[in-house]
C-alpha cells in the first residue's frame, strides 16, 4: 500500500473555525463546509468550531449545530484571541493533521485537498494557503492588497522567509510537529500565524505552499492599523529570540537528508563543496564590494573618510552575511547570539582593516586624489574579503555545517 493509500485509510484531519461574535456568519460556514467535506473530501474529518469568548450567541448557535450536525464539535475559550484558539484546539487535537479556516470561507475549499496531502503522506510539516503565490487568484481592495503584501515584503526582507503570505486564514500542519511550535509560540492574536512559520523554518522544517483562490469579505473584526503595529513588534520579538537561541524548538521529528532511491544513481561528489563555497562566495563578494564602492563613493560626497566607509560597510555587510549564510553555507538556521557576536567580530576586523588603509593612505599624502582613494579601497577590501572567508567557513559557520551534514 502506498503512503498515500495509507493516509486515505487512517488519516484524520480536525478543522478548526475560530470565531467571536459570528451568530450571523457561522451557520452558513458549518452547513457549506460540512457538505463539501461530506461530498468531496476523502480523508475521516471533524469540524470544531472555537469560540473566542463570545459576548453574543455566537455560543448558543454552535451548539445548535453540533447537536444538527454529528461530525461538528464546539470548543470554548473564556479569553480571546485567534492564536490562543488556535494554540488550544490545535494543541488539544488527537488528529494526525489540524487544519484552521476562516469563518467567512473567503478561501475556496478547493484548495483544502492540496493543503492536507502533503502533510498526510509525510512530505511536509505545515501546509498554507498563499494569496500571492504563482496561481493564485484573489479579489480584494486596494487598501487590504496593498497591506498583505508590504508586510510580507517586511518579513522576507527582515527574516529571509520563502513564504509568500504569512495571514491567510487557511493553514494546516501535522499535530506530531506542531505542539512543540505552539510550545513556542508566545502571540495569541494575529501575529500567532507568522510567529509559527518563522519558527518553523527556522527549525529546518518542510512548508508547503498552495495558490489559493480568495474573495475577501468586507465584514471583517481585523484592527488593520492595531494589527500592523502589533506584527511588527512580533517580528522585532522574533528576531530577538533567533539571535539569542530561544526560537530553537525541541522535541521536533528530524526529517532525514535526501538520498537517492535509484540503485544505479551517480551522484555528485562531496568534495565539491569548497569550491562551490569559493565560487558562491566570490559572486557575492564582487557584488558586495561594488556596492560597496558606490555607496563609498556616494557618502564621501558627504561624511569623512571613516564614516563614509563604516555606513557603507554596515549595509553591504548585511546583505553580504544573509547571502552568504543562506548559499554559501546553507547554514539558515544558525541565528544564535553566538554565531551573530562571531559575525560581528569578523566585521570589526575587516573594518579596521580597510579604515587602516585608507588612513594609511592619507597619513602619506594628506589629500589623495579620490581614484587612489578608491583602489586603495579595493586592494584592502579584496584582501579583507579573502581572510572574511576563512574567518567565515572555519570559525562562525564551522559548526552550523557539520550539524547539518549529520
Amino acid at each position: 500500500m502506498t503512503a498515500v493509500s495509507t493516509a486515505q485509510a487512517t488519516g484524520t484531519v480536525d478543522i478548526m473555525i475560530p470565531v467571536y461574535n459570528e451568530e450571523r456568519a457561522l451557520p452558513g460556514c458549518v452547513e457549506v463546509l460540512h457538505r463539501f467535506l461530506t461530498e468531496q473530501f476523502p480523508f475521516d474529518w471533524s469540524i470544531v468550531v472555537v469560540d473566542n469568548a463570545s459576548t453574543d450567541r455566537t455560543m448558543e448557535v454552535a451548539g445548535e449545530l453540533a447537536r444538527k450536525y454529528e461530525r461538528v464539535r464546539v470548543h470554548h475559550l473564556d479569553r480571546k484571541g485567534r492564536g490562543l484558539a488556535l494554540r488550544e484546539s490545535w494543541g488539544s487535537s488527537e488528529a494526525a493533521v489540524v487544519v484552521y479556516m476562516d469563518v467567512d470561507l473567503s478561501t475556496g475549499l478547493d484548495g483544502l485537498l492540496p493543503l492536507v496531502a502533503p502533510l498526510l503522506n509525510g512530505h511536509s510539516d505545515l501546509a498554507i494557503g498563499s494569496r500571492l503565490a504563482p496561481g493564485s487568484r484573489t479579489v480584494r481592495g486596494p487598501r487590504r492588497e496593498l497591506v498583505s503584501r508590504a508586510y510580507n515584503a517586511l518579513i522576507r526582507l527582515t527574516h529571509g522567509a520563502r513564504f509568500s503570505d504569512a495571514q491567510c486564514g487557511f493553514k494546516a500542519a501535522r499535530t506530531e510537529v506542531v505542539r512543540p511550535l505552539l510550545g513556542q509560540a508566545r502571540d495569541e492574536a494575529w501575529f500567532f500565524d507568522t510567529e509559527l512559520l518563522l519558527l518553523a523554518e527556522h527549525n529546518g522544517l518542510r512548508v508547503h505552499e498552495v495558490p489559493v483562490d480568495w474573495v475577501e469579505d468586507v465584514d471583517s473584526r481585523v484592527d488593520v492599523v492595531g494589527t500592523a503595529i502589533d506584527d511588527v513588534k512580533g517580528l522585532i520579538r522574533v528576531a530577538r529570540a533567533k539571535a539569542n537561541g530561544t526560537a530553537l524548538v525541541n522535541g521536533l521529528p528530524r526529517r532525514p537528508l535526501p538520498r537517492a532511491i535509484h540503485p544505479d544513481a551517480v551522484l555528485s561528489r562531496s568534495e565539491g563543496g569548497l569550491s562551490w563555497q569559493v565560487l558562491s562566495f566570490a559572486v557575492i563578494g564582487v557584488i558586495s564590494t561594488l556596492a560597496n564602492l558606490a555607496l563609498y563613493g556616494a557618502f564621501r560626497l558627504w561624511w569623512p573618510v571613516l564614516a563614509a566607509n563604516l555606513a557603507a560597510l554596515v549595509i553591504t555587510t548585511l546583505f553580504n552575511t544573509e547571502a552568504n549564510r543562506r548559499f554559501t553555507f546553507t547554514a539558515r538556521n544558525t541565528s544564535r547570539g553566538k554565531t551573530h557576536l562571531q559575525g560581528l567580530v569578523v566585521f570589526g576586523l575587516y573594518f579596521a582593516f580597510t579604515s587602516t588603509a585608507l588612513l594609511v593612505l592619507h597619513a602619506v599624502s594628506p589629500d589623495p586624489p579620490r581614484a587612489l582613494e578608491l583602489v586603495v579601497l579595493l586592494g584592502s577590501s579584496a584582501l579583507g574579503t579573502v581572510g572574511r572567508f576563512f574567518l567565515l567557513r572555519s570559525w562562525v559557520f564551522r559548526r552550523a555545517e557539520r550539524k547539518d551534514d549529520v
